[in-house]
């Protein structure tokens, strides 16, 4: 539960709170005016940012908080932590939330939040808080993250208290806090997007956006080629997996362009999967609140990894096996996207997804071309792909007959079926006309 301005005064004795609080900071309109008026608010407050890299002007960040008058402003780098310990899970688990989402957002949010309390307990900051507002998922991310790691933290949700949301209806409001504020903020009436930037996405909200049925406007696409405007040229790759890990990329078209270090690896896809318009995805999706919304995203390098993953993945998994990862992807996917990743499950889980890919060992081509991403071909040293065994041409140690047996077992209980379906006069349900009762 997050606290409240009364409960703070009660514990001071005094309307003077005069308290630390470590404050997630974006740069943006929201965290930016909550930066505002939690000193308002009689708090000394100081900010951290993360670099999970995204496109920013840290040195204008820090003219801003300077600016609005913090105590303090720590930017931390977690680009190397996001990648090597976040975003290689969400591609060794092939995690989509509802088919579709790639949550660049949801597997920032765990890196983010551990480093935050760690800087919370240097500062001695008694209070975190945080611009996620009520209606959303990153409520929940940022807290359970924080309590799971410090059960005695205490948070401060500005969009959830009264003092705040009632004098702060929606952007409109915060533009005109800001404005008299003389807050500088890149968000205008006209496109008063929510934006998440990070190493793995870019994500929109808010805004025209909020209604579902209009073509999002051309700008709200920041890094990613239209498709009826990328190279009439295809960009061809091969991608090399370890223990399905990506450890290095080389364009075939291009062979002196080879990445085998993480950062650089992923840094080098979102640019060409950019430029070939890789990775645009327009949902409407389910958050863990319960409520719908739209959200617009941009997720190159995850995307073309996605593709060459799962392809290696079917080549060298046992079937079985690849059955019940898939099972479990889809379990961390709702982890992950409803902020569980501190969790015995979530931990549990990402345990079992580890052990699956012991085996996807291997090389992959790629072909990016118009928003597509085509594979060419794979090859593997633990492969349980059998050419002899397989092929139409040869026989292989493999004995056709054997297959009587196999579909007579299998037909037992469709057989039965049928059989009790005429007793009861309702062929209709095993797909036969009436007239076929005959």
């Amino acid at each position: 539960m997050s606290v409240r301005f009364d409960e703070i005064k009660k514990e001071t004795g005094s309307g003077d709170m005069g308290k630390k609080v470590l404050l997630a900071y974006s740069g943006g309109l929201d965290t930016s005016t909550i930066a505002v008026w939690l000193q308002e608010q009689g708090f000394e407050v100081i900010c951290y940012l993360a670099d999970v890299g995204q496109r920013e002007d840290f040195d204008a960040v820090r003219e801003k908080a300077k600016k609005i008058g913090v105590s303090k402003l720590v930017i931390v780098d977690l680009k190397e932590d996001f990648v090597s310990e976040f975003i290689w899970m969400a591609i060794k688990s092939g995690s989509l939330y509802e088919d579709r989402y790639m949550m660049g957002t949801s597997f920032a949010r765990p890196c983010i939040g551990r480093k935050m309390i760690e800087i919370a307990m240097e500062e001695d900051a008694e209070y975190i808080s945080h611009g996620a507002t009520g209606k959303g998922n990153d409520q929940n991310r940022f807290e359970l993250a924080a309590y799971a790691l410090n059960p005695d933290v205490k948070v401060i949700a500005p969009w959830r208290m009264p003092e705040f949301f009632n004098r702060f209806q929606g952007r409109p409001d915060l533009l005109k806090y800001a404005a008299e504020k003389g807050i500088p903020v890149d968000a205008t009436p006209s496109e008063p997007y929510s934006i998440d930037d990070n190493l793995m996405h870019i994500s929109m909200e808010s805004g025209a956006l909020e209604r579902p049925n209009e073509e999002p406007p051309k700008s709200t696409y920041k890094y990613t080629t239209n498709p009826l405007e990328a190279p009439d040229m295809p960009t061809k790759l091969e991608i090399e997996f370890s223990q399905g890990i990506p450890v290095k990329v080389v364009n075939l078209d291009e062979p002196e362009k080879v990445y085998d270090k993480a950062l650089d690896l992923f840094m080098y896809l979102n640019e060409v999967g950019g430029k070939n318009a890789i990775g645009r995805v327009d949902i409407v999706e389910n958050r863990f609140i319960g409520m719908k919304s739209r959200g617009v995203y941009e997720t190159p390098a995850a995307t073309i990894l996605y593709h060459a993953h799962l392809d290696l993945e079917l080549f060298c998994v046992d079937k079985e096996v690849y059955r019940i990862k898939s099972y479990l992807s889809a379990k961390f996917a709702e982890q992950v996207y409803n902020g569980f990743w501190y969790s015995p499950e979530c931990e549990f889980v990402r345990h079992c997804i580890d052990k699956t890919q012991e085996v996807v060992e291997g090389k992959v081509r790629v072909m990016l071309y118009k928003g597509g991403c085509h594979i060419l071909g794979r090859e593997s040293p633990l492969s349980v792909y059998n050419e002899s065994l397989v092929s139409m041409d040869v026989k292989g140690d493999y004995e056709p007959s054997d297959a009587d047996g196999f579909i007579k077992i299998n037909a037992l209980r469709l057989r039965e079926y049928c059989r009790i379906a005429r007793k009861c006069d309702k062929i209709e349900q095993v797909g036969l006309r009436p007239s076929a009762k005959k």
